[in-house]
């Protein structure tokens, strides 16, 4: 049996000199406990030494993919098609079956060969002869790094980390200067509070600090290399009327100590927005390109790593930052948000209020893209960013133009419906538009004429039927058979009566009905003495 071995410094081919100590799994490693013992079990038959690192690593990944490389087809070829009748032991089943196949060599793979494969490891110092170990270890270690690289795609010119720590810098810094500037101003204004009104920016604000010193000394200083010619004018009048405190030289001392600092610590941020402009560039130059390099070396930073940011879909790049307001949205089941670091990005701050959500996501989707491209792709220049820009650019100007055309199948449809027709310019005067009465048909009008002389004919008729009717008995019980029919009508009026009244009348009704219970209650009291009575006597 013979047993294919790999190194990290190449091929190895070992014959197995005693087979039945394979049948011990469990014993097997005291077999090999001493290089003598292992060297009567096995014995190195061939030894295909790797020329470079490169070599290694391709060799290396061709077993990883269980694919055979040149160097082991070379190997099989020489040594194992001369000895066809032995079986190969091999550590890997599918590459097994492919050697199989290719070179038609019987392969095996059992637990008995894991072990001894495992056995081979621990002596193989000295079982491969012509190695001393320090050669071994060394290319073992490049071939760990140059199997890592490739696995993760990394380069060692792409390093994001020094982004991360960049753009928090960065923020540190503003944050520093913000405090250093408030309490500057707040500290020499109470000596020439007139000053921070004059002056607005923050940095000049600390320069002309530094060069005046007292106020005193406004009037013989030069500003014109810090300040405009107007605003030193305005800075020498505020200066006579100041309403200041007086200070002493110690604390115009610290004031201009704090101003250097704010000076310096401005300087260091303009060349570190430099440094990082630049690593951006090279790193991630189509993200650079889409969203600025301060937004998207915070998502980079939000991420972790250029490599974790690719791996996030478009959805969660347009998130990214807004994790909270996420969340709470979801907790509360609102609407969740639609942007989040991305907003900063001048795309989406140069759009409307209302156009924003669009703008944010497709910004996202193309940014998306982008990175892909920068951490996985092997070019380094920013043409496909510059592309989706201007289509981004073109689609934000028909967005606010509101020049969306209508483009579907039903769009086009309408579009053929509303031709013109060419109709006569003859028009006829429509006089029913002047009458605000509605206009009715004439069978309607027919009908009204027909009512109308019903009504002139019908005085004539009843005149006579009346006075028929009309004698003095007949009035007298009409009047009496009214007369008990009037108080129902009264009653009925009675219910529109005021609250107030209403109340009263309850009132009285109650009073009456009381002394009614009274009575039959004394009637039945006395009914139930006789009975008693009656039956005591019995």
């Amino acid at each position: 049996m013979l047993v294919l071995f790999e190194t990290a410094a190449g091929y190895a081919i070992f014959k197995v000199l005693d087979e039945s100590k394979l049948q011990q799994v469990d014993s097997l490693y005291k077999e090999f406990e001493t290089p003598e013992k292992a060297n009567k079990i096995v014995k190195l038959k061939h030894f295909e030494k790797f020329q470079d690192t490169t070599e290694a690593l391709a060799a290396a990944t061709a077993l990883t993919e269980g694919k055979i490389g040149k160097s082991l087809k070379k190997v099989l070829k020489k040594v194992v098609a001369k000895e066809a009748h032995e079986q190969l032991a091999i550590s890997d089943v599918k590459l097994g079956g492919v050697i199989k196949e290719k070179l038609d060599v019987s392969c095996i793979h059992s637990p008995a060969v894991a072990e001894l494969m495992r056995c081979i490891r621990s002596q193989m110092e000295s079982l491969i002869t012509g190695l001393p170990p320090k050669e071994i270890s060394a290319m073992s270690l490049g071939l760990a790094h140059s199997l890592s690289r490739y696995k993760l795609k990394f380069s060692p010119d792409k390093v994001d980390t020094m982004i991360v720590q960049a753009i928090s810098l960065l923020d540190d810094l503003d944050k520093e200067l913000n405090n250093y500037i408030m309490r500057c101003r707040e500290w020499y204004g109470w000596h020439f509070p007139e000053l921070g009104k004059v002056i607005t920016d923050n940095l000049a604000y600390c320069k002309a600090v530094r060069k005046i010193g007292d106020r005193t000394n406004v009037a013989t200083s030069d500003l014109s290399e810090i300040l405009p010619e107007e605003i030193e004018a305005e800075v020498k009048l505020a200066a006579e009327i100041s309403m200041g405190t007086e200070v002493s030289e110690q604390d115009i001392g610290n004031i201009s100590h704090l101003c250097d600092q704010v000076i310096e610590i401005s300087e260091y941020r303009t060349q570190l927005y430099d440094y990082l402009k630049n690593r951006m560039m090279a790193i991630a130059p189509n993200l650079t390109v889409m969203v600025g390099e301060l937004v998207g070396a915070r998502l980079i930073s939000h991420a972790g790593s250029l490599l974790n940011l690719a791996k996030h879909p478009a959805s969660t790049v347009q998130i990214l930052g807004a994790e909270k307001a996420l969340f709470r949205a979801l907790k509360t089941r609102k609407d969740t948000p639609k942007y989040g670091l991305i907003y900063h990005a001048s795309l989406v701050g140069q759009t409307t209020a209302k156009n924003k959500g669009k703008i944010s996501r497709m910004l996202a989707a193309k940014a998306a893209l982008a990175i892909r491209y920068d951490a996985l792709g092997e070019d380094t220049n920013a043409e496909m960013g510059a592309e989706n820009r201007a289509k981004l650019e073109a689609r934000l100007r028909q967005l606010e133009e509101k020049g969306i055309r209508r483009i579907s199948g039903t769009g086009k449809a309408m579009a053929k419906a509303d031709k013109y027709q060419h109709k006569s310019e003859v028009r006829v005067y429509d006089p029913s538009g002047d009458s605000t009465i509605p206009s009715t048909s004439k069978k309607r009008k027919f009908e009204e004429m027909e009512e109308e002389e019903e009504a002139t004919e019908e005085p004539v008729t009843p005149v006579v039927k009346a006075k028929k009717p009309k004698k003095e008995p007949v009035t007298e019980e009409e009047e009496e058979a009214a007369a008990p029919e009037e108080p129902p009508k009264k009653k009925k009026k009675k219910k529109k009566v005021k609250p107030e009244e209403e109340e009263m009348a309850v009132e009285e009704a109650v009073a009456e009905e009381a002394p009614t219970e009274s009575t039959e209650k004394k009637k039945k009291k006395k009914k139930k003495k006789v009975k008693e009575e009656e039956r005591d006597d019995e």
